[in-house]
């Protein structure tokens, strides 16, 4: 297994540990950030997640640059980005920080996507994420570091960065959810 996938299987492996500082009830008292009150977990949660997620840069970046694109990275570094965000939203909605409509219109986009990958991967087909499911990736990352972070920076001028950030995230979503199933619309026409 190449340096680029094992780098995938680390942000697969940092997700429990998210969960765990977010969920379980450690008294680790409030912290004041640039005028914003939050429980230490939530920033160590929050930094977490944001390690986890630059990992997703670095293993692609390096892959490409040192000619280590595999078919398993190909594979895997999408499962982990879906892992990793729908790990955090979930936790989001436990924390009454993110709607659940939203979340559940994002996990669903997550899952169709994911079978639709499974069903091409069983015909021979592995297809890496493209340009439009990257900038979808990113805004959700975006927002839920905004949200995970309580709106820091944003919620002393009162403006919703991070409700906006998860709103532009769901649009990502779903244009890119219709994108890839628009592109791949082969495997239902010629299913049999």
């Amino acid at each position: 297994m190449n340096l680029p996938n094992k780098i995938t299987i680390s942000r697969i492996f940092m997700i429990p540990l998210f969960m765990i500082v977010m969920l379980v009830p450690f008294s680790w008292g409030e912290i004041s950030l640039l005028g914003t009150e939050m429980p230490v977990t939530h920033l160590v949660g929050a930094l977490i997640f944001i390690i986890a997620s630059t990992t997703d840069w670095v293993d692609g970046h390096y892959a490409r640059k040192h000619n280590m694109v595999t078919n398993l990275g190909k594979f895997l570094d999408p499962l982990a980005d879906k892992l990793l965000v729908s790990a955090a939203l979930v936790v989001l909605v436990d924390l009454n920080l993110a709607p659940s409509w939203i979340v559940i219109v994002i996990i669903s986009r997550e899952f169709a996507v994911t079978g639709l990958r499974l069903v091409l991967a069983g015909g021979g087909e592995v297809v890496a994420a493209n340009m439009l499911g990257k900038i979808k990736t990113w805004t959700q990352i975006v927002a839920i570091s905004a949200l995970l972070l309580h709106n820091i920076i944003f919620e002393y001028f009162s403006f919703p960065f991070d409700d906006i950030a998860l709103w532009v995230a769901m649009f990502f979503t779903i244009w890119s959810g219709w994108d890839y199933f628009d592109k791949n619309k082969h495997v239902f026409i010629n299913s049999k």
